[in-house]
């Protein structure tokens, strides 16, 4: 007999929920059962998530034909469905039954995604385990992912342009601040990339995908240890060599994204020239020496404020420094972000990017400024020293 055994704690300010498992057995045999009563029992009165038959979800998916097929990969595939009763379209992820996710990191995911309520996270619509099924249905987002509008458009698709692109950066770093800043204790999402940045009609992002997530460090501890999990080239190097997991991480791999999203490169591309093939080593020394106009992606045909460019690669730097100390909070983030969405094409005077005004930059974009200003100058020192 297979049994399992955790804790979890999660507390939400916002809603004062207090969800606690004790330790908890159970075996194969029960694990529908044991599922759906925890939910029941721990979340009774502040979960709408609604469990699904796997013949409910079937008809949905028309017995997830391959035509309803949306994307695929390690974690297993994803359809598109109608619930009926709903009248709703959905998105349904089937879980590798091969899968890491086992029972405990599926639940942890129903109960993350039902308790945890911000516009930026998407909606969690229900669930299915019936026998060794593990099947979450979330809302229906038709703009896919971040991922195939910047890195793999299609023939007939347009390029982002630069105002969706930094509200899309915005909304995704307010979905950080909300699991980090509002979650208490922190939720530490573990594995922000551009494909689990989901867009809905209105190219507003929504982060899912929680099969990742740890609950942060409490009391006096600085940090969680737990196994390095996530993915290559998002991954915070701090994280990576020590598994030590803290905010911080999820930091890192949101620089990692606005480059992402400013360049229109991936972040490991084998098919560009060596010293192009990891993004973040490619861009860092170019943002240092303020060659920002190398960096932008090709598709934006130059048809952005030069300030507001330099700007958001400015916060990009700050996020991606390998001391996880001098990384800023997510919360500086967002505010640097929505000021750098206030930028205009028409305010922008084309001088030379080491004059600008930085007067009326909010403090966050300030601080983050003066801390690249300083490794711009010790790497110049550095240089001169070498020499």
């Amino acid at each position: 007999m297979n049994t399992g055994q955790y804790i979890i704690l999660l507390s939400i300010k916002s809603s004062g929920v207090l969800v606690c498992f004790l330790t908890a057995k159970f075996s194969d045999s029960s694990r529908r059962r044991y599922i759906a009563a925890e939910i029941d029992k721990f979340g009774k009165g502040n979960i709408s998530t609604q469990a699904f038959t796997f013949l409910e979800l079937g008809l949905a998916t028309q017995n997830f034909d391959c035509e309803c097929l949306l994307g695929s990969g390690g974690f297993g595939k994803v359809y598109k469905g109608h619930i009926r009763s709903k009248n709703m379209d959905v998105a349904v992820k089937q879980l590798d039954r091969n899968g890491f996710q086992g029972t405990k990191e599926f639940l942890v995911e129903v109960l993350l995604l039902s308790l945890l309520r911000h516009p930026n996270l998407v909606n969690l619509v229900g669930y299915c385990s019936d026998g060794d099924q593990r099947i979450l249905v979330y809302e229906f987002m038709p703009n896919d992912s971040l991922e195939g509008h910047l890195l793999d458009l299609g023939p007939n698709q347009k390029p982002l342009d630069w105002h969706t692109r930094m509200k899309i950066a915005a909304g995704a770093a307010r979905g950080l601040a909300y699991l980090h800043e509002t979650a208490q204790p922190p939720v530490i999402y573990r594995d922000f990339k551009s494909s689990n940045i989901l867009l809905d009609e209105n190219f507003d992002p929504k982060l899912s995908d929680f099969g990742l997530a740890k609950l942060g460090p409490t009391g006096d501890s600085t940090h969680v240890s737990t196994r390095v999990m996530g993915t290559y080239g998002y991954c915070a190097p701090d994280y990576a060599c020590t598994g030590k997991l803290t905010v911080k991480s999820d930091v890192y791999s949101f620089g990692v994204v606005l480059l992402e999203i400013v360049t229109g490169r991936r972040v490991i591309d084998s098919s560009r020239p060596s010293e192009e093939k990891n993004l973040v080593k490619w861009a860092r020394p170019l943002i240092l020496d303020k060659k920002s106009h190398l960096i932008a992606d090709p598709l934006l045909q130059g048809n952005y404020p030069m300030k507001a460019l330099h700007k958001a690669l400015t916060v990009a730097a700050m996020c991606l420094q390998e001391d996880s100390r001098t990384r800023p909070l997510i919360s500086e983030v967002v505010n640097a972000l929505e000021f750098i969405l206030k930028i205009k094409k028409h305010d922008d005077d084309h001088k030379e990017e080491n004059a600008e005004d930085t007067s009326k930059s909010p403090p966050a974009l300030q601080t983050i400024r003066s801390h690249v200003d300083r490794i711009a100058s010790d790497k110049s020192n550095s240089d001169r020293e070498r020499y």
